[in-house]
């Protein structure tokens, strides 16, 4: 079961980051710089955190690397040392077959995790039946964050009566809608509203390129002789993994008018100025090849990490990515958190 405190807080709506690796030139892991930058996260005023994800690179699981329990166990240490409140959302990634799954599962569980954040990548073999039965023995584990991961970094579409039959497993808290497509975003929330446990399900965008219309949107769907409203109350997202004060700042001011009926214009060109960054650090000109060395470049510029490095060689910065970045960070000077990150980056490398 989930903790009461972390469910009020997942339904109330969070900023949920994507941790990233941090590595050394050599690509060994990098201590300081990991603890760093899950002090820099929670001194940013983050709701929680996720790790293990795609964002902390999937190849963690490789017995040649052999990072995931490490990576994991180093993140719930800052926690317990920052001493989070209760309510702090603490999410481990799952993915790989079942029997990896369930073993990612138990050692989440054990390490102090509240909830397994559950791919469907790299299934492809599996049939939606076969997903569903492995999302259900997962689910006997630990609590489940759903995740529809898009098709270019190893998801797959996935129907709608997939989303309807995994929203009626009764584990299941919340779903990170990340298709990058408006289609198969909506068929997740409809497949919510139509689950007799819609009222059970948190819903988090993960769709970098659409951040702020997702956390402004009211979906409203007409069920039997009622309408049903949900919205997309907080984000669990890579691109939040960068520049994460602004980040948070900004999730307050969408928070304050969420319920409003009118938007502030401001609000949606400050969206569209987001996406124009995210294709940037995501590298959407080259089907999302650079996206995680452009997140480490961010915060390789900022000092947060030593380089850009990935522990796969062809995990690289795309040609022309770093001007893209460039420009973006000219374009945009109220995104980034520099002064706050300078400001504190001596602190969060202490001993």
């Amino acid at each position: 079961m989930l903790k009461e405190a972390v469910k009020k807080k997942l339904h109330a709506g969070t900023v949920i980051p994507a941790h990233p690796l941090a590595l050394t030139k050599d690509r060994q892991l990098d201590e300081p710089g990991q603890r760093a930058l899950t002090r820099y996260y929670i001194d940013a005023g983050v709701g929680g955190i996720a790790v293990g994800v795609h964002t902390t690179q999937f190849e963690i699981r490789e017995p040649e690397y052999n990072l995931y329990k490490k990576v994991l166990s180093l993140a719930i240490e800052e926690t317990k040392q920052a001493n989070v409140p209760d309510e702090f959302i603490k999410v481990a990634g799952i993915c790989g077959p079942t029997e990896q799954a369930l073993f990612e599962a138990k050692f989440s569980k054990e390490a102090g995790y509240d909830l397994g954040l559950l791919s469907m990548g790299g299934l492809n073999h599996l049939s939606e039946d076969d997903l569903i039965d492995r999302a259900e023995k997962v689910a006997e584990i630990i609590p489940l964050f759903g995740f529809y991961l898009q098709p270019a970094v190893g998801g797959r579409v996935l129907s709608y009566d997939f989303w309807l039959r995994f929203a009626s497993i009764p584990n299941v808290y919340a779903i990170k809608i990340a298709p990058f497509d408006r289609y198969c975003s909506i068929d997740v929330v409809r497949a919510v509203c139509h689950s007799p446990r819609n009222e059970e399900i948190a819903l988090y965008t993960g769709n970098d390129d659409n951040i702020i219309n997702d956390l402004l949107t009211t979906f409203q769907f007409n069920i039997g002789n009622q309408k049903v409203e949900k919205k997309i109350v907080g984000g669990l997202l890579g691109h939040w993994s960068v520049w994460t004060k602004r980040v948070v700042e900004i999730f307050d001011q969408v928070k304050e008018v969420q319920n409003h009926d009118l938007i502030p214009k401001e609000l949606l060109t400050l969206g569209q100025e987001i996406t124009d960054a995210n294709a940037a650090i995501f590298d959407s000109r080259n089907s999302f090849k650079g996206s995680i060395a452009g997140i480490n470049e961010i915060l390789a510029r900022q000092g947060l990490l030593q380089g850009n490095w990935c522990l796969l060689d062809r995990e690289v910065l795309s040609p022309g990515q770093a001007e893209e970045l460039n420009r973006v960070y000219a374009s945009y000077p109220h995104l980034h958190d520099d002064d706050f990150v300078k400001a504190n980056l001596s602190k969060w490398f202490a001993k």
